[in-house]
């Protein structure tokens, strides 16, 4: 007979940390080594529901929700700073409330600013990472982030208003179908759960704010770049190559300072857990089976 395998449990759990309610995903056993899930614009811990359970089998996994995203709290803007730095230190609270002490990362778009500013402050927690069209250097920033860039320097509520086009159902859905061979794989479910959450009363002014603080995040570039020179953490990059929001030549640009990291370019887009899920996972679980288990 074939052995039939007990699906894996993911428990959803939420904690107070510095006053934030932070929602988390966690899977897999406690004593397994940790691997942290940190998700993009538009959405939350949801892009990892299909993923969680192929690593938990041996590893601890843990997914959080920003504040504004997902299940997280969202505090009102007036008195709560909506900024990635703060993102950081709410998640390295969330890690020291758990005991995780050591952990790689899964970066993906906005979660590559949280990830490398925890990674700054505690390099020696760092024990791999798992790139996916998360950006580190200004290659990846293409003709996208043109009208973004306009805000940051102007700053102006005119600039600022162009760029509510970038929270709208249309929007949304670009994100996940643009540059897939097959839409066919992609669930729309994904852009309806997200637009719902972007919808809730004072969220766009949210992410509008996350929008204008993004451009301190390049501003760290040189920074996150010497904690790979220096570092040389185990690195996987997994890419979708046909991404127009973080271009591919930001993948490329990784190797300059992680000549070791292991380059996978994939014929997909910017949400390329949708599509190829089944290539990236079994790439994460050898990386991780490889690099992290043993250490």
């Amino acid at each position: 007979m074939t052995a039939i395998h007990a699906p894996i449990t993911v428990h959803y759990r939420s904690t107070e940390v510095d006053g934030v309610d932070l929602f988390y995903r966690e899977a897999g056993p406690a004593d397994g080594p940790v691997v942290l899930l940190l998700h993009g614009f538009p959405t939350s811990s949801h892009m990892f529901r299909n993923l969680i359970p192929l690593l938990a089998d041996r590893y601890r996994v843990i997914a959080p929700d920003y504040p504004g995203f997902g299940q997280s709290a969202a505090p009102d803007r007036a008195s709560f700073s909506y900024g990635f730095g703060h993102f950081a230190d709410l998640v390295d609270g969330l890690l020291g409330k758990l005991g995780a002490k050591s952990y790689a990362m899964y970066v993906m778009d906005y979660g590559a600013p949280v990830g490398y500013r925890l990674a700054l402050k505690h390099p020696e927690r760092v024990s791999g990472l798992i790139v996916q069209n998360g950006n580190a250097y200004e290659e990846g920033l293409g003709a996208f982030w043109d009208e973004i860039k306009a805000y940051w320097a102007s700053g102006s509520a005119e600039r600022r208003q162009v760029l509510a086009d970038q929270v709208t159902l249309e929007a949304i859905k670009f994100q996940y179908t643009d540059g897939v061979r097959d839409v066919t794989r992609i669930s729309p479910d994904n852009w309806v759960h997200d637009q719902a959450l972007l919808d809730r009363p004072g969220n766009r002014e949210i992410q509008l704010d996350l929008f204008y603080d993004y451009r301190t995040n390049v501003q760290l570039y040189p920074q996150i770049q010497a904690f790979f020179r220096d570092r040389r953490p185990p690195t996987l990059i997994v890419w979708g190559e046909n991404d127009q929001i973080f271009a591919a030549a930001g993948a490329h640009a990784y190797l300059r300072d992680l000549p070791d990291a292991e380059l996978h370019l994939l014929d997909t887009g910017h949400f390329a857990l949708e599509d190829k899920l089944d290539e990236i996972a079994p790439l994460i679980h050898d990386f991780l089976d490889r690099k992290i288990a043993g250490r």
